[in-house]
């Protein structure tokens, strides 16, 4: 439901007589067609289904680029893909990937769609101060958190997309100046304000799973002083949400026993998932699946592989080498897996006209969970093939995504077969999970100086990654790869210099194509570095020079997308102001 505030002008023929007629001019105060009157919305049912349609932006609906997914904004630019298929299709995504994004490109639709769901936010909090006398007291609270949390989140992604957006609630509307509201307001304490009411007033356990409870919007609080570093805030709530946090299904926060499990849609809204975005198909409409994922799958599958399209967001080499581990079982923190001996040209580094060696050194199982490699199962379909997989391996690489991909299993349960592609599916998407908790709350520690604290946390989730009954196996039951993977000792998290080093590492190795990457590199103001070090690595003559040759992040400019020249054009400059370098 849409309930944004369009301005409709009808026109009409009639005969007019020449005879003078006294007469008023209220018969030409024609009704609106298809106008809804304030009584007809005023009532619970239609309140709940304006909230509703608050939910139902979260996932771009079919904008992949809008959804909080941000496998673009997030993921590939910050190196944990590149985008993949065939240099030539899709090229509006071959600039934000090179870090050329101009102010008319995809970034207008992703503005569009954050700012539609504010609209409605704004739209149900209005509706709510009509509320008829089936809305009871205890509602009208429920329903504002739940919507202040959902605008407040918008904002969140606005902030870090964009940094200076213009901030409009509910109390200014069309005809009441919202097209003069200047981008010059600081929105931190707008989103803190609207996060912290859902947070003070929501109840711990919802009616429908997928609603936000009280500690989803503890979380995304936190979240949120953890982006301004107000560590010893972000400290105390990871405090409470740890010891009391429960999903709003009334499971205790814990950590799923088998990495695997957190990708299954069999699985969904299990006892990891703080928020997710809620997926289902077959519904008769493909956007109430996950779009947003629909080209995310290997490429000419046949009907023995999934989605069957398009080959885009491809794992980068420098992402899957990131998964190396020593003899002990620890990351190599020094980054040299991407050096020395580890350039050896095998499937970790398999350039497109090399043949196929298995890997056989060590590495952290996750890998395999979020990777298609050559020659190790890809879920319950087959053995990923390789370039029979792979559209254009001198465009894209020769991996492919696999987080956010259905099981053969799934086929016409849990997968929609109603559109151009296979590749809508009932899987949920995590907005937080608890790992993500775990590892945020980790940072907070060595932030405020409790290392050992932070070690506990970060282990925690090492832990479950090392859990051999969550390894990827072959048919007969044995390892697909050389796994091996440790806790951390006391000695790496000794100073906080080492714990950082550590922690971010981890962020990376846990929740990569999940869309962080990007914003926790802009956050923690390494940005530049790390990224023109994977633009050259990547880049490179032997691996994808014609995507990413010569790509350059750009200081004080790319950490933030240009404000939409439309919206500039629209509202006028003295109104919108540019971003630095656009």
């Amino acid at each position: 439901m849409n309930l944004k505030k369009q301005v409709l002008i009808l026109g009409s023929t009639a005969a007019i007589s020449l005879v003078g007629v006294a007469c008023k001019d209220t018969f030409l105060e024609v009704p609106v067609t298809g106008q809804l009157s304030v009584a007809q919305l005023n009532t619970k049912a239609a309140i709940e289904g304006s909230l509703v349609s608050v939910y139902s932006l979260l996932n771009g609906r079919g904008d992949r680029n809008a959804s909080f997914a941000n496998w673009v904004w997030g993921g590939i630019r910050g190196g944990d893909a590149n985008k993949g298929t065939d240099f030539g299709d899709g090229t509006n995504f071959v600039p934000i990937q090179r870090f050329e994004t101009i102010p008319t490109g995809d970034v207008a639709g992703t503005w569009a769609r954050k700012y539609e769901g504010i609209s409605r936010a704004n739209s149900t909090l209005r509706l709510l101060a009509t509320a008829g006398s089936d809305v009871s007291a205890a509602d009208k609270i429920r329903i504002t958190a739940e919507t202040r949390f959902l605008r407040g989140l918008y904002y969140f992604d606005l902030k870090r997309l964009y940094n200076m957006a213009p901030y409009i609630d509910e109390t200014v509307d069309y005809g009441t100046g919202i097209e003069k509201v200047p981008n010059n307001t600081d929105l931190w304490p707008k989103i803190e304000a609207d996060i912290k009411f859902a947070y003070e007033n929501l109840p711990e356990t919802q009616s429908a799973v997928g609603r936000v409870n009280k500690w989803a919007a503890a979380a995304q609080l936190a979240k949120t002083y953890l982006y301004q570093k107000k560590f010893t805030d972000a400290k105390t709530l990871f405090d409470l949400i740890i010891a009391n946090g429960k999903t709003s299904n009334g499971k205790k926060y814990g950590l799923v026993a088998k990495y695997a499990d957190l990708y299954r849609a069999t699985n969904d809204n299990n006892e990891e998932s703080v928020f997710a975005i809620q997926a289902a198909a077959n519904t008769g409409n493909v956007n109430n699946a996950n779009p947003e994922f629909d080209l995310n799958y290997p490429y000419n599958t046949g009907p023995n592989g999934p989605g069957n399209c398009c080959g885009f967001n491809q794992p980068s080499f420098e992402y899957v080498n990131s998964f190396r581990t020593d003899a002990t079982g620890l990351p190599l923190l020094d980054n040299s897996y991407n050096i020395g001996a580890n350039q050896v040209k095998n499937d970790m580094n398999i350039l497109s006209k090399d043949p196929f060696t298995p890997d056989a050194g060590n590495l952290d199982p996750r890998l395999d969970h979020a990777v298609g490699r050559r020659g190790i199962p890809y879920l319950d379909w087959q053995d990923h093939p390789g370039a029979d997989w792979i559209r254009l391996q001198t465009s894209g690489g020769p991996y492919s995504p696999k987080k956010f991909t259905y099981y053969k299993s799934d086929r016409g349960s849990l997968q929609d077969n109603s559109s151009w592609t296979p590749g809508y599916t009932a899987l949920n998407f995590p907005i937080i999970r608890y790992a993500d908790v775990l590892l945020m709350a980790a940072e907070a520690e060595i932030e405020v100086g409790s290392l050992a604290k932070a070690r506990d946390y970060v282990n925690m989730v090492r832990k479950r990654a090392a859990n051999p009954d969550g390894f990827v196996k072959r048919a007969d039951g044995t390892p697909a790869a050389n796994y091996v993977i440790s806790e951390y000792p006391a000695s790496v998290f000794a100073t906080k210099a080492s714990a950082t080093t550590a922690l971010r590492f981890e962020r990376r190795l846990e929740l990569g194509d999940e869309g962080h990457r990007f914003f926790d590199l802009v956050r923690w103001g390494v940005a530049a570095p790390v990224l023109n070090a994977y633009l050259q690595y990547e880049g490179a003559s032997a691996r994808l020079p014609t995507a990413l040759g010569g790509a350059k992040f750009t200081a004080g400019k790319d950490e933030y997308l240009p404000i939409p020249q439309a919206q500039i054009d629209i509202q006028g400059k003295d109104v919108l102001k540019q971003n630095p370098g656009y």
